[in-house]
Protein backbone atom coordinates (compact mmCIF):
# COMPACT_ATOMS: atom_id res chain seq x y z
CA UNK A 1 0.00 0.00 0.00
CA UNK A 2 0.92 3.62 -0.49
CA UNK A 3 0.13 6.24 2.13
CA UNK A 4 -0.88 9.86 1.61
CA UNK A 5 -2.23 12.31 4.17
CA UNK A 6 -5.21 14.66 4.01
CA UNK A 7 -5.35 18.09 5.66
CA UNK A 8 -8.69 19.84 6.16
CA UNK A 9 -7.53 23.14 7.79
CA UNK A 10 -11.09 23.30 9.12
CA UNK A 11 -11.55 26.14 11.61
CA UNK A 12 -14.50 24.77 13.55
CA UNK A 13 -14.90 24.48 17.34
CA UNK A 14 -13.79 21.21 18.92
CA UNK A 15 -14.68 20.82 22.59
CA UNK A 16 -14.83 24.59 22.94
CA UNK A 17 -11.47 25.19 21.25
CA UNK A 18 -11.51 27.42 18.15
CA UNK A 19 -7.93 28.16 17.03
CA UNK A 20 -7.09 31.42 15.29
CA UNK A 21 -6.45 31.43 11.55
CA UNK A 22 -2.74 31.87 12.24
CA UNK A 23 -2.69 28.84 14.52
CA UNK A 24 -4.58 26.77 11.94
CA UNK A 25 -1.98 27.52 9.27
CA UNK A 26 0.94 27.02 11.67
CA UNK A 27 -0.47 23.63 12.66
CA UNK A 28 -0.92 22.69 9.02
CA UNK A 29 2.69 23.41 8.12
CA UNK A 30 3.96 21.61 11.23
CA UNK A 31 1.91 18.54 10.28
CA UNK A 32 2.97 18.78 6.62
CA UNK A 33 6.65 18.91 7.56
CA UNK A 34 6.14 15.92 9.85
CA UNK A 35 4.41 14.06 7.01
CA UNK A 36 7.34 14.83 4.73
CA UNK A 37 9.83 13.47 7.27
CA UNK A 38 7.70 10.37 7.93
CA UNK A 39 7.54 9.44 4.25
CA UNK A 40 3.94 10.12 3.22
CA UNK A 41 3.67 10.36 -0.57
CA UNK A 42 1.31 13.30 -1.07
CA UNK A 43 -0.16 15.91 1.23
CA UNK A 44 -3.70 16.57 0.03
CA UNK A 45 -5.25 19.85 1.13
CA UNK A 46 -8.96 20.61 1.24
CA UNK A 47 -10.17 23.68 -0.63
CA UNK A 48 -12.94 25.98 0.52
CA UNK A 49 -14.23 29.41 -0.44
CA UNK A 50 -16.08 32.22 1.30
CA UNK A 51 -17.20 32.30 4.90
CA UNK A 52 -19.37 29.44 6.08
CA UNK A 53 -20.49 31.58 9.00
CA UNK A 54 -21.68 34.47 6.85
CA UNK A 55 -23.64 32.25 4.42
CA UNK A 56 -25.84 31.16 7.34
CA UNK A 57 -27.48 34.61 7.23
CA UNK A 58 -28.54 34.27 3.59
CA UNK A 59 -31.85 33.30 2.05
CA UNK A 60 -30.58 29.87 0.98
CA UNK A 61 -27.94 28.77 3.49
CA UNK A 62 -26.31 25.50 2.52
CA UNK A 63 -24.90 24.39 5.87
CA UNK A 64 -26.92 26.44 8.38
CA UNK A 65 -25.71 24.53 11.45
CA UNK A 66 -21.96 24.57 10.79
CA UNK A 67 -19.94 26.48 13.38
CA UNK A 68 -16.80 28.28 12.24
CA UNK A 69 -15.35 27.82 8.77
CA UNK A 70 -15.38 24.62 6.70
CA UNK A 71 -11.86 25.39 5.53
CA UNK A 72 -9.28 28.15 5.22
CA UNK A 73 -7.41 27.14 2.07
CA UNK A 74 -8.90 29.17 -0.76
CA UNK A 75 -5.88 29.01 -3.10
CA UNK A 76 -3.94 25.77 -3.58
CA UNK A 77 -1.37 27.50 -5.78
CA UNK A 78 -0.15 29.99 -3.20
CA UNK A 79 -0.23 27.33 -0.52
CA UNK A 80 1.62 24.78 -2.69
CA UNK A 81 4.51 27.14 -3.48
CA UNK A 82 5.10 27.62 0.24
CA UNK A 83 4.54 23.93 0.98
CA UNK A 84 7.11 22.82 -1.58
CA UNK A 85 9.63 25.35 -0.22
CA UNK A 86 9.31 23.88 3.30
CA UNK A 87 9.53 20.18 2.38
CA UNK A 88 11.88 17.88 0.50
CA UNK A 89 10.04 14.82 -0.77
CA UNK A 90 6.28 15.04 -0.33
CA UNK A 91 4.05 16.03 -3.24
CA UNK A 92 1.12 18.42 -2.85
CA UNK A 93 -2.47 17.88 -3.95
CA UNK A 94 -5.78 19.72 -3.97
CA UNK A 95 -8.68 17.76 -2.51
CA UNK A 96 -10.43 19.21 -4.31
CA UNK A 97 -10.19 22.38 -6.41
CA UNK A 98 -13.49 23.88 -7.54
CA UNK A 99 -13.26 24.73 -11.26
CA UNK A 100 -16.64 26.50 -11.38
CA UNK A 101 -15.99 29.40 -9.00
CA UNK A 102 -13.30 32.11 -9.13
CA UNK A 103 -13.38 32.55 -12.88
CA UNK A 104 -14.39 29.04 -13.93
CA UNK A 105 -12.46 26.41 -15.88
CA UNK A 106 -10.52 28.82 -18.09
CA UNK A 107 -9.06 30.71 -15.14
CA UNK A 108 -8.34 27.45 -13.32
CA UNK A 109 -6.42 26.03 -16.28
CA UNK A 110 -4.35 29.17 -16.70
CA UNK A 111 -3.44 29.27 -13.00
CA UNK A 112 -2.13 25.72 -13.29
CA UNK A 113 -0.01 26.68 -16.30
CA UNK A 114 1.53 29.57 -14.38
CA UNK A 115 2.17 27.46 -11.28
CA UNK A 116 3.83 24.62 -13.19
CA UNK A 117 5.94 27.09 -15.17
CA UNK A 118 7.31 28.58 -11.95
CA UNK A 119 7.55 25.27 -10.10
CA UNK A 120 9.45 23.75 -13.00
CA UNK A 121 12.10 26.46 -13.28
CA UNK A 122 14.31 24.27 -11.13
CA UNK A 123 15.35 21.51 -13.57
CA UNK A 124 15.90 19.12 -10.66
CA UNK A 125 12.34 19.50 -9.37
CA UNK A 126 10.37 16.29 -9.91
CA UNK A 127 7.58 16.64 -7.35
CA UNK A 128 4.12 16.98 -8.87
CA UNK A 129 1.20 19.20 -8.13
CA UNK A 130 -1.75 16.80 -7.96
CA UNK A 131 -4.87 18.71 -8.91
CA UNK A 132 -8.04 17.09 -7.74
CA UNK A 133 -10.90 19.00 -9.32
CA UNK A 134 -14.68 19.05 -9.10
CA UNK A 135 -17.69 21.33 -9.29
CA UNK A 136 -17.60 22.09 -5.57
CA UNK A 137 -19.58 20.60 -2.72
CA UNK A 138 -21.38 23.65 -1.32
CA UNK A 139 -23.50 25.79 -3.62
CA UNK A 140 -23.01 29.01 -1.65
CA UNK A 141 -19.41 29.00 -2.91
CA UNK A 142 -20.57 28.89 -6.55
CA UNK A 143 -23.57 31.21 -6.62
CA UNK A 144 -21.62 34.52 -6.43
CA UNK A 145 -19.78 33.43 -9.57
CA UNK A 146 -22.95 32.92 -11.61
CA UNK A 147 -23.34 29.17 -11.11
CA UNK A 148 -27.06 29.23 -10.42
CA UNK A 149 -30.29 28.78 -12.36
CA UNK A 150 -30.67 31.42 -15.08
CA UNK A 151 -34.32 30.78 -15.94
CA UNK A 152 -37.36 28.68 -15.02
CA UNK A 153 -36.18 25.66 -16.99
CA UNK A 154 -32.81 25.59 -15.26
CA UNK A 155 -34.46 26.09 -11.88
CA UNK A 156 -36.67 23.06 -12.47
CA UNK A 157 -33.72 21.03 -13.77
CA UNK A 158 -31.17 22.25 -11.21
CA UNK A 159 -30.61 19.04 -9.18
CA UNK A 160 -29.55 17.27 -12.38
CA UNK A 161 -28.13 20.28 -14.15
CA UNK A 162 -25.37 20.93 -11.60
CA UNK A 163 -23.50 17.83 -12.75
CA UNK A 164 -23.94 18.76 -16.39
CA UNK A 165 -22.42 22.19 -15.78
CA UNK A 166 -19.39 20.48 -14.25
CA UNK A 167 -19.25 18.17 -17.27
CA UNK A 168 -19.08 21.20 -19.57
CA UNK A 169 -16.44 22.86 -17.40
CA UNK A 170 -14.33 19.70 -17.14
CA UNK A 171 -14.07 19.40 -20.91
CA UNK A 172 -12.97 23.02 -21.27
CA UNK A 173 -10.49 22.65 -18.40
CA UNK A 174 -8.84 19.49 -19.74
CA UNK A 175 -8.65 20.62 -23.36
CA UNK A 176 -7.02 23.90 -22.41
CA UNK A 177 -4.47 22.11 -20.23
CA UNK A 178 -3.77 19.83 -23.16
CA UNK A 179 -2.72 22.95 -25.08
CA UNK A 180 -5.66 23.30 -27.44
CA UNK A 181 -6.99 26.50 -28.94
CA UNK A 182 -10.77 26.33 -28.73
CA UNK A 183 -14.03 28.23 -28.49
CA UNK A 184 -17.30 27.36 -26.82
CA UNK A 185 -18.92 26.16 -30.04
CA UNK A 186 -16.48 23.23 -29.97
CA UNK A 187 -17.71 22.02 -26.57
CA UNK A 188 -20.39 19.33 -26.55
CA UNK A 189 -23.88 20.66 -25.98
CA UNK A 190 -25.72 20.13 -22.72
CA UNK A 191 -29.02 18.25 -22.83
CA UNK A 192 -31.02 16.79 -19.98
CA UNK A 193 -33.32 13.79 -20.36
CA UNK A 194 -35.56 11.73 -18.13
CA UNK A 195 -32.50 9.59 -17.25
CA UNK A 196 -30.94 12.56 -15.44
CA UNK A 197 -33.78 12.77 -12.90
CA UNK A 198 -34.86 10.67 -9.96
CA UNK A 199 -38.57 10.64 -10.74
CA UNK A 200 -41.11 11.20 -13.50
CA UNK A 201 -42.45 14.14 -11.50
CA UNK A 202 -39.05 15.87 -11.51
CA UNK A 203 -38.76 15.41 -15.27
CA UNK A 204 -42.32 16.63 -15.87
CA UNK A 205 -41.53 19.87 -14.07
CA UNK A 206 -38.68 20.50 -16.51
CA UNK A 207 -40.88 19.78 -19.54
CA UNK A 208 -43.59 22.06 -18.18
CA UNK A 209 -41.10 24.90 -17.66
CA UNK A 210 -39.70 24.34 -21.15
CA UNK A 211 -43.20 24.04 -22.65
CA UNK A 212 -41.96 20.95 -24.39
CA UNK A 213 -42.94 17.34 -24.79
CA UNK A 214 -39.67 16.21 -26.32
CA UNK A 215 -37.28 13.50 -25.14
CA UNK A 216 -34.59 16.00 -24.17
CA UNK A 217 -34.20 19.65 -23.24
CA UNK A 218 -31.32 21.71 -24.60
CA UNK A 219 -29.53 23.93 -22.07
CA UNK A 220 -27.63 26.98 -23.28
CA UNK A 221 -23.86 26.87 -22.71
CA UNK A 222 -22.72 28.12 -19.32
CA UNK A 223 -19.32 29.29 -20.61
CA UNK A 224 -19.41 31.28 -23.85
CA UNK A 225 -16.15 32.43 -25.45
CA UNK A 226 -14.38 32.96 -28.78
CA UNK A 227 -11.09 31.31 -29.74
CA UNK A 228 -8.62 31.28 -26.87
CA UNK A 229 -5.55 29.48 -25.59
CA UNK A 230 -4.05 29.69 -22.12
CA UNK A 231 -0.57 31.00 -21.42
CA UNK A 232 2.11 30.10 -20.51
CA UNK A 233 2.28 27.30 -23.07
CA UNK A 234 5.68 25.64 -22.59
CA UNK A 235 5.55 24.24 -19.10
CA UNK A 236 6.60 20.84 -17.77
CA UNK A 237 3.43 18.80 -17.96
CA UNK A 238 5.04 15.92 -16.08
CA UNK A 239 4.77 18.10 -12.96
CA UNK A 240 0.96 17.96 -13.10
CA UNK A 241 -1.39 15.07 -12.32
CA UNK A 242 -5.15 15.52 -12.65
CA UNK A 243 -7.65 13.61 -10.47
CA UNK A 244 -11.38 14.05 -10.96
CA UNK A 245 -13.64 14.39 -7.93
CA UNK A 246 -16.74 12.84 -9.44
CA UNK A 247 -18.31 9.39 -9.23
CA UNK A 248 -20.11 9.90 -12.55
CA UNK A 249 -18.72 7.20 -14.89
CA UNK A 250 -19.55 9.26 -17.97
CA UNK A 251 -17.52 12.26 -16.81
CA UNK A 252 -14.63 10.06 -15.63
CA UNK A 253 -14.38 8.51 -19.08
CA UNK A 254 -14.94 11.72 -21.04
CA UNK A 255 -12.07 13.63 -19.43
CA UNK A 256 -9.76 10.73 -20.23
CA UNK A 257 -10.38 11.30 -23.90
CA UNK A 258 -8.15 14.36 -23.52
CA UNK A 259 -5.61 13.70 -20.74
CA UNK A 260 -4.74 11.04 -18.13
CA UNK A 261 -7.17 11.85 -15.31
CA UNK A 262 -7.26 9.70 -12.20
CA UNK A 263 -10.23 9.37 -9.82
CA UNK A 264 -10.92 10.36 -6.23
CA UNK A 265 -12.70 7.96 -3.92
CA UNK A 266 -14.53 8.75 -0.69
CA UNK A 267 -14.26 6.55 2.38
CA UNK A 268 -18.01 5.86 2.32
CA UNK A 269 -18.08 4.49 -1.23
CA UNK A 270 -19.37 0.94 -1.45
CA UNK A 271 -16.80 -1.76 -2.41
CA UNK A 272 -18.71 -2.83 -5.53
CA UNK A 273 -18.57 0.72 -6.89
CA UNK A 274 -14.85 0.89 -6.20
CA UNK A 275 -14.18 -2.33 -8.10
CA UNK A 276 -16.44 -1.24 -10.96
CA UNK A 277 -14.45 1.99 -11.26
CA UNK A 278 -11.18 0.07 -11.45
CA UNK A 279 -12.59 -2.22 -14.17
CA UNK A 280 -13.85 0.69 -16.25
CA UNK A 281 -10.71 2.77 -15.87
CA UNK A 282 -8.53 -0.09 -17.08
CA UNK A 283 -10.18 0.53 -20.45
CA UNK A 284 -10.88 4.27 -20.23
CA UNK A 285 -7.65 5.67 -18.76
CA UNK A 286 -5.82 7.84 -21.29
CA UNK A 287 -2.99 5.95 -22.97
CA UNK A 288 -0.42 8.65 -22.18
CA UNK A 289 -0.82 7.75 -18.51
CA UNK A 290 0.21 4.12 -19.06
CA UNK A 291 -1.74 1.14 -17.71
CA UNK A 292 -4.31 1.90 -15.01
CA UNK A 293 -3.17 1.10 -11.46
CA UNK A 294 -5.18 0.81 -8.26
CA UNK A 295 -3.09 3.57 -6.73
CA UNK A 296 -4.54 5.96 -9.29
CA UNK A 297 -7.71 6.08 -7.17
CA UNK A 298 -6.64 7.39 -3.73
CA UNK A 299 -9.05 6.21 -1.04
CA UNK A 300 -9.95 8.63 1.73
CA UNK A 301 -10.24 7.17 5.21
CA UNK A 302 -10.50 8.59 8.72
CA UNK A 303 -7.82 7.42 11.14
CA UNK A 304 -8.44 7.32 14.90
CA UNK A 305 -5.35 5.64 16.29
CA UNK A 306 -4.36 5.54 19.95
CA UNK A 307 -0.83 4.58 20.88
CA UNK A 308 -0.57 6.50 24.13
CA UNK A 309 2.01 5.10 26.53
CA UNK A 310 0.80 3.82 29.87
CA UNK A 311 -2.43 2.43 28.44
CA UNK A 312 -3.09 -1.24 27.78
CA UNK A 313 -4.03 -2.35 24.26
CA UNK A 314 -7.66 -2.61 25.37
CA UNK A 315 -7.59 0.87 26.89
CA UNK A 316 -6.04 2.30 23.73
CA UNK A 317 -8.76 0.61 21.67
CA UNK A 318 -11.55 1.98 23.87
CA UNK A 319 -10.10 5.49 23.84
CA UNK A 320 -9.78 5.46 20.03
CA UNK A 321 -13.41 4.39 19.61
CA UNK A 322 -14.56 7.13 21.97
CA UNK A 323 -12.57 9.72 19.99
CA UNK A 324 -14.10 8.45 16.74
CA UNK A 325 -17.66 8.63 18.07
CA UNK A 326 -17.14 12.16 19.38
CA UNK A 327 -15.55 13.47 16.16
CA UNK A 328 -17.99 11.79 13.79
CA UNK A 329 -20.94 12.86 15.92
CA UNK A 330 -19.75 16.47 15.92
CA UNK A 331 -19.32 16.35 12.15
CA UNK A 332 -22.81 15.09 11.37
CA UNK A 333 -24.36 17.49 13.86
CA UNK A 334 -22.54 20.40 12.23
CA UNK A 335 -23.48 19.27 8.73
CA UNK A 336 -27.14 18.46 9.28
CA UNK A 337 -28.08 20.03 12.61
CA UNK A 338 -29.05 16.75 14.26
CA UNK A 339 -27.16 13.70 15.38
CA UNK A 340 -28.02 10.56 13.41
CA UNK A 341 -26.45 7.58 15.22
CA UNK A 342 -26.81 5.38 12.13
CA UNK A 343 -24.68 7.78 10.05
CA UNK A 344 -22.06 7.88 12.78
CA UNK A 345 -22.05 4.09 12.84
CA UNK A 346 -21.67 3.81 9.06
CA UNK A 347 -18.84 6.36 9.01
CA UNK A 348 -17.09 4.56 11.86
CA UNK A 349 -17.35 1.29 9.97
CA UNK A 350 -15.33 2.84 7.15
CA UNK A 351 -12.73 4.42 9.45
CA UNK A 352 -9.55 2.90 10.88
CA UNK A 353 -10.04 2.89 14.66
CA UNK A 354 -8.07 1.41 17.54
CA UNK A 355 -4.52 0.74 18.69
CA UNK A 356 -1.81 0.23 16.03
CA UNK A 357 -2.43 -3.52 15.81
CA UNK A 358 -6.18 -2.94 15.34
CA UNK A 359 -5.60 -0.35 12.63
CA UNK A 360 -3.17 -2.60 10.75
CA UNK A 361 -5.62 -5.51 10.84
CA UNK A 362 -8.52 -3.33 9.68
CA UNK A 363 -6.49 -1.92 6.80
CA UNK A 364 -5.43 -5.41 5.70
CA UNK A 365 -9.03 -6.63 5.74
CA UNK A 366 -10.56 -3.60 4.05
CA UNK A 367 -8.07 -2.56 1.41
CA UNK A 368 -6.28 -4.17 -1.50
CA UNK A 369 -2.48 -4.40 -1.04
CA UNK A 370 -2.03 -2.11 -4.05
CA UNK A 371 -4.41 0.57 -2.81
CA UNK A 372 -3.33 4.13 -2.02
CA UNK A 373 -4.79 5.49 1.18
CA UNK A 374 -5.44 9.19 1.82
CA UNK A 375 -5.34 9.20 5.62
CA UNK A 376 -7.23 11.86 7.55
CA UNK A 377 -5.71 12.48 10.99
CA UNK A 378 -6.84 16.06 11.72
CA UNK A 379 -10.58 15.35 11.49
CA UNK A 380 -12.20 17.50 14.21
CA UNK A 381 -8.88 17.51 16.06
CA UNK A 382 -6.98 20.73 16.83
CA UNK A 383 -4.39 19.09 19.09
CA UNK A 384 -1.39 19.58 16.83
CA UNK A 385 0.97 17.43 18.89
CA UNK A 386 -1.55 14.62 19.05
CA UNK A 387 -2.18 14.73 15.29
CA UNK A 388 1.55 14.45 14.62
CA UNK A 389 1.90 11.66 17.21
CA UNK A 390 -0.89 9.76 15.47
CA UNK A 391 0.85 10.16 12.12
CA UNK A 392 4.07 8.87 13.69
CA UNK A 393 2.25 5.91 15.22
CA UNK A 394 0.73 4.99 11.88
CA UNK A 395 3.94 5.20 9.87
CA UNK A 396 6.04 3.61 12.62
CA UNK A 397 3.74 0.81 13.81
CA UNK A 398 1.08 0.28 11.12
CA UNK A 399 2.65 0.98 7.74
CA UNK A 400 5.48 -1.59 8.13
CA UNK A 401 2.85 -4.34 8.45
CA UNK A 402 1.11 -3.24 5.25
CA UNK A 403 4.03 -2.52 2.96
CA UNK A 404 4.29 -6.09 1.79
CA UNK A 405 0.55 -6.72 1.47
CA UNK A 406 -1.40 -9.30 3.46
Amino acid sequence: MDFDVFFSISQTPVEGNLPSERTMFENFFAQLEAADTLGFGTGWVAESHLSTEVQKRNRRPVVPHWQGEVGLNADIFQLAHRAFSRTKNIEIGSAVMNILCNGGPIAAAEKIAVFCSLHGLNPEEQRRLNIGFSGGRFEFMNRPFGIDARNAVEEAAWPALKGQIFREAAEIFCRLLKGETLNSSQIRETRVTRANFRSDEDWERVLEADRSSGESVLIAPRFVFEDLKIVPCSWRRELLQLIIGSHDPQIQEEVNQHLPVQVFNLSITQPEKIEDTHRRMQLAYHQEGGPWQRGYMPRTTFVFINDRPGLSAAEQRAAAHEEARAALGAYWTALEGTLDPSKVERAAHNALIGNPEDVANQARQRFHPDDRLMLWFDFFNHDNNRVIANMEAFMGKVAPHLAGGP
